[in-house]
């Protein structure tokens, strides 16, 4: 029995970590992280109330984006930092006061077991997912910071094909908030494929209010950063995965040849 006089834990001594990190001191000048690349669930809150095939949808993860990040960030032998648990317990890229950290429900689907959490149930969410995910992303910036590392920071997400029914154009998405620098490079580039349809901050943009690694890690830090959004029927499969890591991993060198003074200090 846990002691009272000891916080709630949610995560029981069986079970992994919040984060996965390859390649922590990779000399690479890219750092890539996934927010959305797990789908599991503490066994403390059994399945939140949600079917096996929801807890398979976007809604409780990024389809395919751990896949193909993984391949992404191995073609630089680059440090890759992700989440192991599912955005349904606590989303690692929102806000801790945005509506959506804990979603209640999410697209139409309801989520049983996030509804009337107490103060103490959120907060161990948040103190054993959320804040070691980002401890170590601010951390890892730091040492390579401390060495004179330049940093370029990259996250991988993927999207859904239809959302709340209505069928979505792009094939992949290049999202920024206030510094376009090197999203708008790779925009340009990506956009050369006259068989690809490119969203330009599509079909999500980044705010402060909604978005938290690229705000506070990227802008934040001052760093050259930027969102792909991939769709993911077009990632549900290992070859398609690598197919993608590889075309993005191109078009990412073709960039910093183009501006090669986002590898500066």
């Amino acid at each position: 029995m846990q002691n009272s006089d000891q916080p709630y834990r949610l995560l029981d001594d069986d079970e992994p970590d919040a984060i996965r990190v390859l390649r922590r001191d990779s000399s690479s000048p890219y750092l890539f992280v996934c927010d959305h690349a797990g789908n599991r669930i503490p066994q403390k809150l059994g399945d939140l109330g949600v079917s096996e095939s929801d807890r398979q949808r976007h809604i409780a993860w990024d389809v395919g984006a751990l896949g193909m990040a993984e391949e992404f960030a191995r073609r630089f032998e680059a440090t890759f930092i992700h989440q192991v648990y599912s955005r349904l317990v606590v989303d690692c890229n929102r806000p801790l006061q945005a509506l959506t950290s804990i979603p209640e429900i999410s697209e139409h689907t309801v989520i049983p077991g996030n509804r009337d959490l107490d103060a103490v149930q959120i907060a161990a969410r948040q103190r054993e997912i959320f804040h070691p995910y980002h401890d170590c992303i601010e951390d890892v910036i730091t040492e390579r910071t401390q060495r004179g590392q330049a940093t370029i920071l990259l996250a991988v997400h993927s999207f859904t094909p239809v959302f709340k029914g209505e069928p979505r154009e792009w094939h992949i998405g290049l999202l920024y908030n206030r510094d376009t620098r090197l999203a708008h490079i790779l925009r340009d580039l990506l956009a050369e494929d006259e068989t690809l349809t490119v969203g330009d901050n599509d079909p999500y943009s980044v705010d402060d209010e909604s978005d938290y690694t690229i705000p506070v890690h990227g802008e934040g830090r001052g760093i050259p950063h930027a969102l792909f959004e991939v769709r993911h029927d077009m990632i549900e499969n290992e070859e398609d995965q690598y197919r993608w890591a590889h075309r993005l991993g191109y078009t990412l060198e073709m960039a910093l040849e183009r501006a090669p003074e986002l590898l500066e200090m």
